[in-house]
């Protein structure tokens, strides 16, 4: 999705949430600072052409991990769901809330972590991005520049859905998602519905 289509989107939720857009910019300017190189190549080589499963950390993502196939994309904890059921994700969309010493690990294993910033985050990303030694790509939700990009999408769930069919991914097939999830808080609540709204964007009716 180009910036421009995704903009009024982004700013929809900036007004849903009462966050700060210039928040967001200057966390994808540190980020960019914490940044040394630029991996998109290792993402895009994992996604163009080929089944991509994306993985939720809903309840449900156990159950459901014999219907994995192809590139195996986590969303933030659920890579360590996934990890310690010897699966190491093949990438991993995190905005570093979840992040623990096991994500490092699989980084230096070859993990591509693509890491998010937004107006929160800006001591995880100071504590966590020079931890990891592997394959790294830095997100926004704010307009990209440089090696900082934004395939649309807002949680990591969705950015992940939504980078792995701008990246050219043949078949994006999701599991671990629960947007009726009735056990999470009023704010993760707002963040389902917005999931809900952008996964039809592509075709993705959950």
């Amino acid at each position: 999705m180009k910036f421009e289509d995704w903009e009024p989107l982004y700013e929809e939720i900036l007004d849903y949430f009462s966050f700060d857009r210039d928040a967001d910019e200057e966390a994808a300017r540190i980020l960019a600072d914490l940044l040394d190189r630029d991996d998109l190549p290792a993402l895009d080589t994992l996604c163009r052409g080929r089944t991509v499963t994306v993985c939720g950390n809903a309840p449900c993502l156990p159950r459901q991990i014999d219907r994995i196939e192809g590139t195996v994309i986590a969303a933030d904890a659920a890579a360590e769901v996934l990890y310690t059921r010897g699966i190491r994700p093949d990438a991993v969309f995190t905005d570093l809330d979840g992040a623990t010493d096991a994500l490092v690990e699989m980084n230096r294993q070859g993990t591509v972590v693509v890491a998010h910033a937004h107006g929160d985050n800006i001591p995880l990303l100071r504590a966590w991005v020079p931890r990891f030694s592997g394959p790294i790509v830095g997100t926004t939700q704010a307009e990209p520049s440089g090696r900082i990009h934004n395939f649309g999408g807002f949680s990591d769930g969705d950015r992940a859905v939504f980078a792995a069919h701008a990246l050219g991914a043949a078949d994006v097939r999701l599991v671990g998602f629960d947007l009726d999830d009735p056990s999470v808080d009023p704010v993760k609540r707002g963040k389902l519905i917005w999931a809900r709204r952008l996964l039809a964007l592509l075709g993705h009716d959950l």
